[in-house]
């Protein structure tokens, strides 16, 4: 079957509604360019996706298994989910971004990032079709590479900006067909902190080890936790080996060795005053079958986090 590029191009748009439904891209290149005013929505995962010269357009892209690149683009405001971020020569974009890497801007000014939160019935999978874990998303951690001194370039969006308020869900009756929801409890990515402020000094560790339910335990807990006004900080998704194991769990390494065979850990850090306590008593109450590391104390809790991001960010080239 041969691919039309047509197919997988928004080009020389004005004022428009345009879209691709989930199974439309389907893990192949697209390519938007020279919009104006337009609202874009690809409910879909595709290999890699250039957004060349729009101004004032509302963007959704779904998972982006490898880079996504924006270039000359001002005054636009996107929700993107993918492996490498990068703009070059943009003017003012608000991103609400899941990223596995680190996100880089260059030559590009009044730029704005906050945490990726949507949610519809096709995405968890188009996730693991791009080859994205939910997990590893460094949304709040930029690297700009012409920082100009005295200024800055980017900042974060304030923590009360509702995804809708920027992308607003799309008019047309084809796209409405998708059920889309930016409630921030149902997002498929969890919401986290990033480098924003912590509100305590107190952080806690916890880490569930591969096996079939690891995603659905790390999202109970985060529920729990959060319900109870503790804050979701960072989240990670990496393999693990035994050395590691001693470096990030210590004294406690050699009962958690054996489960790293599996396949990769999910490490949650949550923040708050008497986060280790109640992280404690939430995993023996309910995951009482499963072996999951939780810090032992304040004392030990800020060091554990440490060591496990220490070694992540190196696995991860960060």
């Amino acid at each position: 079957m041969r691919i039309d590029p047509k197919d997988y191009t928004f080009s020389g748009l004005k004022n428009e509604t345009v879209g691709r439904l989930p199974g439309k891209v389907a893990g192949q290149q697209f390519v938007i360019q020279d919009c104006e005013n337009c609202q874009i929505y690809i409910f879909d995962h595709s290999a890699t996706i250039t957004i060349d010269d729009c101004v004032n357009c509302q963007i959704f892209l779904g998972p982006i298994k490898g880079s996504v690149f924006f270039r000359d683009c001002k005054d636009c405001k996107c929700v993107v989910a993918c492996q490498q971020f990068r703009t070059r020569d943009c003017r003012k974009l608000e991103v609400f971004l899941c990223c596995a890497t680190q996100p880089i801007i260059e030559s590009s000014t009044g730029m704005k990032f906050g945490c990726f939160q949507y949610y519809y019935p096709e995405l968890a999978l188009q996730f693991k079709d791009a080859g994205l874990s939910i997990f590893n998303n460094t949304w709040s951690n930029i690297h700009d590479f012409t920082p100009v001194s005295g200024e800055n370039n980017w900042g974060l969006l304030p923590e009360t900006a509702a995804v809708q308020d920027y992308v607003p869900l799309p008019s047309s009756e084809e796209l409405k067909a998708v059920r889309v929801s930016t409630d921030a409890t149902k997002s498929i990515i969890p919401i986290t902190r990033g480098r924003r402020q912590k509100n305590s000094d107190e952080s806690c560790l916890a880490v569930f080890f591969a096996g079939d339910y690891t995603t659905a335990n790390a999202r109970k807990l985060i529920d729990e936790m959060t319900s109870k006004g503790f804050q979701l900080v960072q989240t990670k998704e990496v393999l693990m080996k035994a050395e590691d194991a001693h470096r990030v769990f210590q004294q406690s390494a050699l009962e958690f060795i054996p489960l790293l065979e599996k396949g990769p850990v999910v490490a949650l850090e949550f923040n708050g005053d008497g986060a280790v306590e109640q992280c404690r008593s939430t995993v023996n109450e309910v995951f009482s079958g499963t072996k999951v590391f939780v810090s032992e104390s304040k004392a030990s809790a800020s060091q554990d986090v440490d060591n496990f991001y220490n070694f992540a960010d190196m696995q991860m080239g960060m």
